[in-house]
C-alpha cells in the first residue's frame, strides 16, 4: 500500500475525535510503553488529555535525547536564492499576487551570502527558492550547489518538488537533504490554500518524499505548517507519513521541523491557533515516539521560547536567518517570505546553547588529511 492509500483510508473527521477522545489513562498507558510506540500512541500523546503529563514528557524527551544526540545542537543557516513563485499560497509572503519586488541571486550574489554565513561560523547551508521552475529550476539549483560545495560541509534544499531523475542528478552534485512540507494533509481543504500554480497538485506534493527516497537523498525532512488546519490531526498524519517512509526507504535519514504560522510581506495569516506550550507538547510527543529521529526549530520562533525548547528534545537549530533573497549582504530589501522572531547573533545562539550546558554543532564530520 502507498502512502497515497493510507491517507485515503483515513478520515480526517475521525482522526479528529479519536485524539480528543484519548483519556488520562491512554496518556499513562503510552508513557509506561517499553516497546516502540505506534502512530496511535503518538495521537494519544499530542491529544488535550496529554496536557496535564506535560512534566513527565519532558523528563522522558530529555532523556531520550541526551541517549541518541548527547549534548549537541546542530547550527544552520537558510540561504534564499530567489522569491519568485508560479503559485498562489494564502499564507505566503512569496504568492504569485503579493506585489513586491522580485530577487533571484546571481552567481556572485550567492558567493556574497555564502561569504556572510561562512564569517559567523555557519558550515550547514539550506538553500531555499520559491516554485519558479522556469527561473529557478533543476540547473539553477545545481549550479547553486555547485558554487557552495566547496564552501560549506553540508547542503540542503527547500525547494519545488522535484522529479525523481533531478533529485539524483542533485545529490550527484554533493546535495545531502531535501526539506518538503505538506503544508496541511486536509486533502479537502488544501486546494483553498493553494488555488493555482503546479503546488494545487495535493498528490504530487503527498509524492515527493518518495520520489526522494527512490532517489537515495540521504535526508528527508518533512512537516506541517502548523496553524493552517488543527495541529493535532495534520501532525497525527505527518507521523503516518514518518511511519510509511522509515518502512520503505529504512537506509535514510529522516527530520521533522516545526513551522508555525507567522506574519508575512503583504499580509498575516492563521486560522487554527497553536500556543508554545501545544508546540512544546508536540516536540515531546515526537522526542518519544521516535528517539532517533532529528527535531528542528527555526528562528520562527522567540528567543525565550527557543531557549527553553534546545534543551528539551529539540537536535537542530536554524541561527541569524535572512528570509529573503541578498538578505545577509544586502538587509532591508522587503523581499522576506515571512518575519522571523529570534533576531540574535549567531554568536549569542552558541552563547545560549552553552548556557544550557549543551555544545552548539557548526560542523559534525571531520575530514582526515
Amino acid at each position: 500500500m502507498d502512502f497515497q492509500e493510507l491517507v485515503t483510508n483515513q478520515s480526517w473527521d475521525e482522526i479528529k475525535i479519536q485524539i480528543e477522545s484519548s483519556s488520562a489513562k491512554d496518556v499513562r498507558d503510552v508513557l509506561s510503553k517499553k516497546d516502540v510506540l505506534s502512530v496511535k500512541d503518538f495521537a494519544v500523546l499530542i491529544s488535550p488529555a496529554a496536557k496535564d503529563f506535560l512534566e513527565e514528557m519532558a523528563q522522558m524527551s530529555v532523556a531520550l535525547t541526551r541517549k541518541r544526540f548527547g549534548n549537541t545542537i546542530q547550527l544552520f543557516a537558510p540561504l534564499y536564492l530567489s522569491n519568485e513563485c508560479q503559485n498562489i499560497c494564502t499564507y505566503c509572503g512569496f504568492s504569485l499576487t503579493n506585489k513586491i519586488p522580485r530577487k533571484t541571486l546571481t552567481n556572485a550574489e550567492i558567493l556574497a551570502e555564502a561569504n556572510v554565513l561562512k564569517s559567523r561560523g555557519i558550515e550547514h547551508v539550506l538553500l531555499v527558492t520559491g516554485e519558479a521552475q522556469k527561473t529557478v529550476g533543476v540547473d539553477y539549483i545545481g549550479n547553486a550547489i555547485d558554487l557552495l560545495q566547496p564552501l560549506f560541509a553540508n547542503i540542503s534544499i527547500e525547494v519545488q518538488p522535484l522529479e525523481q531523475e533531478d533529485y539524483g542528478y542533485l545529490r550527484d552534485k554533493g546535495l545531502y537533504s531535501v526539506l518538503v512540507y505538506q503544508e496541511t494533509y486536509n486533502k479537502e481543504k488544501y486546494h483553498l490554500y493553494h488555488p493555482k500554480g503546479k503546488k494545487s497538485n495535493f498528490q504530487y506534493r503527498l509524492d515527493t518524499p518518495d520520489r526522494l527516497g527512490r532517489a537515495g537523498i540521504h535526508k528527508i525532512g518533512i512537516g506541517a505548517l502548523l496553524g493552517l488546519e488543527d495541529w493535532r490531526v495534520d501532525s497525527f498524519f505527518t507521523a503516518l507519513h514518518l511511519e510509511y517512509l522509515e518502512k520503505k526507504y529504512w537506509q535514510t535519514k529522516f527530520s521533522v521541523s516545526f513551522p508555525r504560522m507567522r506574519p508575512y510581506e503583504g499580509g498575516e495569516f492563521s486560522v487554527y491557533e497553536m500556543s508554545e506550550k501545544d508546540l512544546l507538547q508536540l516536540i515531546f510527543a515526537w522526542r518519544i515516539f521516535r528517539e532517533n529521529l532529528e527535531l528542528s526549530l527555526s528562528t520562527r520562533e522567540r528567543a525565550h521560547f527557543r531557549n527553553h525548547a534546545l534543551a528539551l528534545g529539540i537536535t537542530s537549530m536554524s541561527a541569524a536567518s535572512s528570509t529573503e533573497p541578498g538578505g545577509y549582504s544586502n538587509p532591508d530589501t522587503a523581499l522576506e517570505q515571512f518575519e522571523t522572531d529570534d533576531q540574535r547573533s549567531v554568536s549569542e545562539i552558541e552563547q545560549a546553547i552553552r548556557s544550557k550546558g549543551l555544545d552548539p554543532v557548526f560542523k559534525d564530520w571531520l575530514e582526515l588529511v
